[in-house]
């Protein structure tokens, strides 16, 4: 299958990158075919332009070229992986700005003849998170964790509820060892070689 990820991090030696790097090993050793859309390294701005929010109902709701190639590139994929930090309890603005300005109608989801809304990315077969935060899993969950809701709720409604989603998380990462932190990217390999 093809696997799209996104990471969305600016720094290179990131603990994100880290576990990008393990998600797509793993991947490979599945047999799945990767391709990758680092969101900071592409320079993608996250807000939407005036433009943009006109266009939005229009014949070509894209008008960014590096977004719609990254749109062909989601048309492509069957798994796709997101690979970010949770930042003020939820996706950095990058990340969040990126679904706002591509989930749009012919891409994320359609209108069916009544007016009623499809989902637009039937072909995709599982969505993976891959997140680490500052706080412990309770406050976490106090908090509803936002990013993880958008993932695997609001995405998933543009796939299809037969879609299956996996979730990994590092909580309290500023308080875990290197042997802690090393076993999490252990596991991101070994659960997505299993995908």
């Amino acid at each position: 299958m093809q696997a799209l990820v996104v990471i969305a991090h600016p720094c290179d030696d990131s603990f994100t990158k880290a576990a990008a790097a393990a998600a797509i090993a793993g991947l490979e050793r599945a047999g799945h075919l990767t391709d990758r859309i680092d969101l900071y390294a592409a320079g993608v701005r996250p807000a939407m332009s005036l433009a943009e929010r006109r266009a939005y109902h229009g014949d070509r709701p894209i008008l960014d070229p590096q977004l719609a190639d990254h749109a062909e590139r989601l048309r492509r994929a069957e798994i796709l992986v997101f690979v970010y930090p949770t930042w003020w309890s939820g996706l950095p603005a990058i990340l969040k700005g990126w679904l706002e300005r591509l989930m749009v109608p012919g891409v994320g989801f359609r209108f069916d003849d009544r007016g009623k809304v499809v989902p637009g990315l039937g072909h995709v077969r599982r969505i993976v998170g891959i997140s680490t935060y500052g706080a412990t899993r309770p406050r976490v969950k106090l908090i509803n964790d936002n990013g993880r809701r958008i993932l695997t709720r609001s995405l998933r409604l543009a796939c299809g509820w037969r879609t299956r989603t996996t979730w990994l998380a590092l909580y309290a990462i500023d308080t875990t060892t290197a042997d802690e932190r090393r076993r999490f990217l252990e596991r991101v390999g070994r659960r997505t070689g299993r995908i």
